[in-house]
């Protein structure tokens, strides 16, 4: 026996867009035809597996692990427990490293901590002049983001390894979005489905930021750029930490909610 979609979503005890976009995945359908047709029949089947899905995010899961896909700088990127949901202040990031890229002739760059390849991707397609490459230490989450290049159609040289050991530069741009939250967090229980790998940044949320801040300069051309997204409350560490290490021209943006996101620094 069929059940009116309108019914289903009433009774999912989600936000009415989260809801409409379960039941359109599980019914393979655009989320419009549910906003047409909230009669819509929905068979018994589909309706229990949209109880589970619903039951599940209820529970915390992100609604992007559910669906199998994120969307980022416009475009559907596949992503699992292997890989962070990729945010909307990470574009930050890719908008600055493109703003960088696209003043070079022929630069070479690489995204350290790959996670779902959304940045590295990101930055193949959107500067085709740019040869691209991308680390990561987990071979589950270099799976993702391959795939999510394969599919999308970039090209992306991946590499396994623990920030820049697994590459050789000289690089004119290293971009990174790495783990930086502190390991006692409050806020860890909310991201508790996602990889805790690469959401920990050690005591103090600046483990990762150290370690490529340091090992940086020596795989970065004369000029070349650092560009590191970081915590809310971080720009002002992270920036001592790059003029510790030689580096100069510090600046640090914020993102579209006003809060100070990613840092940039030339190498001498």
């Amino acid at each position: 026996m069929a059940i009116e979609a309108a019914a289903l979503l009433a009774a999912a005890g989600l936000p009415r867009r989260e809801a409409r976009a379960l039941l359109a995945h599980v019914l393979a359908v655009p989320r419009e035809a549910l906003i047409a047709d909230p009669q819509r029949p929905v068979p018994t089947a589909a309706a229990a597996r949209f109880a589970q899905l619903a039951q599940r995010r209820r529970a915390g899961e992100p609604l992007a692990y559910l669906l199998g896909y994120c969307e980022f700088y416009g475009r559907p990127f596949a992503v699992n427990a292997a890989v962070l949901v990729p945010r909307p202040e990470t574009e930050t990031l890719v908008q600055l490293a493109l703003a960088r890229l696209r003043q070079m002739a022929a630069p070479w760059v690489l995204d350290l901590g790959t996670g779902s390849g959304c940045v590295a991707v990101t930055l193949a397609l959107e500067c085709a002049a740019a040869t691209v490459l991308a680390s990561d230490v987990s071979s589950a989450a270099l799976a993702v983001a391959r795939a999510n290049a394969h599919r999308l159609g970039a090209q992306v040289a991946f590499f396994q390894g623990d920030w820049l050991a697994a590459v050789r530069g000289p690089f004119d741009l290293i971009v990174s979005n790495p783990p930086y939250v502190a390991a006692g967090d409050p806020h860890l229980a909310a991201l508790r489905f996602e990889p805790a790998a690469a959401l920990i940044g050690g005591d103090d949320g600046l483990a990762a930021l150290r370690a490529i801040i340091k090992a940086a300069p020596s795989s970065l051309r004369s000029g070349g750029w650092l560009l590191v997204e970081h915590g809310y409350d971080q720009a002002a560490a992270v920036r001592a930490l790059l003029r510790g290490a030689g580096f100069g021209a510090i600046t640090t943006t914020r993102d579209a909610a006003g809060i100070e996101r990613v840092t940039s620094a030339q190498a001498g």
